[in-house]
């Protein structure tokens, strides 16, 4: 079966028993394979570009397509062909050390690099296309098959990757399965050798539940609320600039955008001010009508942000809404919003517990960079951490002091671009990671195996034990 638009649970186990028998049947599939396979997504990439483009948008009501072309498409044929380009040595088994005296006797060891099998992928609608294929490349790279699960609220784009991979893979290699929240939950249900889910945290508690029961391990990309710190000598200018291009990408809805920012208490108006500036060089022709500019994904959403304002007014925020033509955007069909700063957040409003995932932006103030460490370290541990400023004791205080799953130094998102640098969360924000090499060795598994020397000289291990014995585990215990 290759169309899986809501499939049954029985039909989507029935897809996961042929694949898991394929990966029996043939084995860990050769360097050649894998190469074809990335080979092939790269393809279905390039080859419907523009369908893709035009499908996203279209779920979002609207969508930059340039937007989609740098984050969605550009991306994802960066990490495949990474992993293609490293594939060869990423493969070989991995030598490690024997103990003493096995290894000068001949003893040998090494970690093979194992598919795991079959790789249930659960993406978000937020970037629908690269939530799919970027970790696709550690997914095929490590010798997988895969299932995937889109989200439902990019209806089109979903149904558009199904045809697509139908057309350029087998179903016993990779398939699409499409279908609302009980389709979701039934394939989280499924015995696939290893899941990776991207989306909220309340959601991942759901899906590790049902992965419990089956033992599966899991890699979970949750987001969470990332800070952007700016220190006392940061470039107030570039920083805005930096800051407000993460938070009006896609309209704020991503993973990685800058959640709040924290400022010295004497730079917060001259931060509003180099905002609202990047803001009107950014989008010099308004929100409105503007191509660049991102919808919200859907009334649910829209009115959850909405929300979020009309409590922070309601509890004494300052609102300052960056909208450089000063548009009415309440009637408008696509549910745009303009960027919104929130002045003196305090902790007791939403904004500032919820990963807000829209383009709000609230900035606390601070009068030491200890209280901002304080205030990073209070709440949960967030998906990025984002540091401006030229002094570098500083950045060590902030960087060193902070957990978090990584790290911007003066700007934001940009570490989750670099395809040698592991991408995940930690805690509430998310576990394991991938991209790169570590995303190869995430969907791999490592297997230990070790070569025995040929001398008998192990015989002292067995009994009945003696006093050269007894000298050995003399010498080793002390």
């Amino acid at each position: 079966m290759s169309d899986l638009n809501g499939a049954s649970p029985d039909e989507m186990a029935g897809v996961l028993a042929k694949q898991k028998a394929a990966q029996l049947r043939d084995g860990a599939p050769s360097l050649t394979a894998r190469a074809d396979r990335l080979d092939r997504a790269v393809s279905a990439l390039v080859k419907n570009r523009r369908a893709l483009n035009d499908a996203v948008a279209a779920d979002f009501g609207h969508r930059s397509r340039d937007t989609t072309d740098v984050a969605d498409i550009a991306v994802s044929i960066s990490a495949l062909k990474h992993a293609k380009k490293n594939l060869r040595r990423w493969m070989k088994p991995e030598r490690r050390e024997v103990e003493f005296p096995m290894g000068l006797l001949g003893g040998a060891a090494r970690v093979d690099f194992q598919p795991k099998g079959v790789v249930g992928l659960i993406a978000p609608w937020n970037f629908p296309v690269g939530m799919v294929f970027t970790p696709l490349a550690g997914i095929l790279a490590a010798g997988n098959r895969v299932m995937i699960k889109p989200s439902e609220f990019t209806e089109q784009t979903s149904a558009l990757m199904q045809q697509i991979f139908a057309q350029e893979f087998d179903v016993e290699e990779a398939t699409v399965v499409t279908g609302g929240p009980e389709t979701g939950a039934a394939f989280t249900k499924l015995p696939f050798d290893h899941i990776i889910f991207t989306g909220a945290g309340s959601v991942a508690k759901h899906i590790m539940r049902a992965a419990a029961e089956n033992l599966v391990p899991l890699t979970l990309e949750l987001g969470g609320k990332s800070p952007a710190i700016l220190g006392a000598s940061a470039d107030m200018e570039k920083a805005a600039a930096r800051i407000m291009a993460g938070k009006t990408l896609n309209a704020g809805q991503i993973c990685l955008a800058p959640d709040y920012v924290m400022s010295p208490e004497d730079k917060v108006g001259d931060f509003v001010d180099a905002s609202r500036a990047a803001v009107s060089t950014m989008f010099p022709d308004g929100l409105k009508d503007n191509d660049d500019y991102t919808s919200v994904i859907n009334q649910r959403h829209y009115d959850r942000l909405q929300g979020y304002l009309d409590d922070a007014r309601t509890k004494g925020a300052e609102l300052v809404e960056l909208n450089p033509k000063s548009e009415d955007l309440s009637q408008q069909p696509h549910r745009k919003m303009a960027p919104t700063l929130v002045l003196n957040p305090s902790d007791d409003m939403d904004v500032m517990k919820d990963e807000i995932f829209g383009p709000i932006l609230p900035v606390k103030p601070y009068r030491s960079i200890d209280d901002a460490v304080r205030h990073v370290n209070e709440n949960d541990r967030p998906l990025g951490l984002y540091y401006f400023g030229s002094d570098r004791a500083e950045e060590r205080r902030v960087v060193s002091s902070t957990t978090s799953g990584g790290v911007t130094i003066n700007d934001v998102i940009f570490h989750n671009a670099q395809e040698d640098l592991p991408f995940g969360g930690i805690g509430p924000s998310g576990m394991g990671a991938y991209h790169g090499r570590d995303g190869f060795l995430e969907f791999s598994h490592k297997k230990a195996v070790y070569r025995q020397t040929g001398s008998e000289i192990i015989k002292i291990l067995r009994p009945p034990y003696g006093d050269t014995f007894r000298k050995q585990m003399d010498a080793r215990i002390k």
